[in-house]
């Protein structure tokens, strides 16, 4: 017997405990985790349907759809998190994106730079979710490079005022987009799209040629960053190729 079940044997036998209300705690805290894993479908369901009204919104033009919908869009993956068990910091790194999301929709540079301050918190949170894990050296390089390029292409473009706070969330953006190989292939593909995400809409500050419905490619990839980091944090551990660290607490 090990020495945990050897002390719960203790605990729950032990003079003037009712055994009864050891019974009752149990039963309690397995009802907890049914009606917790019956929320996981329902979640989903609700976070893909409102990504489908984001973005038929942004591409339709309907400014209200898109208005309603893009601040249900994080709180729905994070409950989705939450009730598969999901760490606490992939939680977080949810939640902040929502606030970047929200102060985004406000349309104005105070907004802008709060809403990018958020979003680099939640970079932080994914950071410190993926451990100390090494990175590839070649990919590691191969995206300094790429920040190097796009930032000096972009860096007379953007407003004056921008220029910093873009350049140093480029930098956390892309240490992000990086590690985000130590869950797996799925969530390497997810940093990659943030970044590509992100690129899109730094493109449009500067005034770069912009694909037809722009919002609507920024939207899509971010979604798609954004539930590939996730479900490659939930992803069994065998799945998570190259994976070497744990996840950090869990909810």
């Amino acid at each position: 017997m090990s020495a945990e079940a050897d002390r719960d044997r203790r605990t729950n036998t032990a003079p003037g405990r009712d055994p009864r209300s050891t019974d009752r705690t149990n039963a309690d805290a397995e009802a907890g985790a049914g009606r917790r894993d019956r929320l996981v479908r329902p979640l989903l369901l609700a976070f893909l349907g409102a990504c489908a009204v984001d973005l038929i919104g942004v591409l339709a033009g309907i400014e209200l759809a898109h208005q309603i919908a893009k601040p249900l869009l994080m709180p729905l993956l994070a409950g989705y998190a939450l009730a598969r068990r999901g760490p606490r910091l992939l939680v977080a790194a949810l939640l902040f994106g929502w606030g970047g999301d929200t102060f985004l929709l406000l349309d104005s540079d105070p907004a802008f730079l709060v809403g990018m301050g958020s979003f680099a918190v939640g970079h932080v949170c994914y950071l410190w979710l993926f451990g100390r894990a090494h990175s590839s050296p070649v990919a590691a390089l191969g995206y300094a490079v790429a920040l190097t390029v796009f930032v000096a292409l972009l860096w007379n473009g953007l407003p004056a005022d921008l220029r910093v706070p873009m350049a140093g969330y480029s930098m956390l953006l892309t240490a992000m987009a990086c590690r985000a190989g130590a869950l797996g292939t799925r969530a390497a593909v997810g940093g990659g799209l943030f970044l590509l995400s992100d690129g899109l809409i730094a493109t449009g500050i500067a005034d770069w040629p912009q694909l037809p419905a722009p919002d609507f490619w920024v939207m899509l990839t971010y979604l798609a960053a954004q539930y590939l980091l996730t479900t490659g944090a939930l992803a069994p551990a065998p799945e998570r190729a190259g994976r070497t660290t744990a996840d950090g607490p869990r909810g």
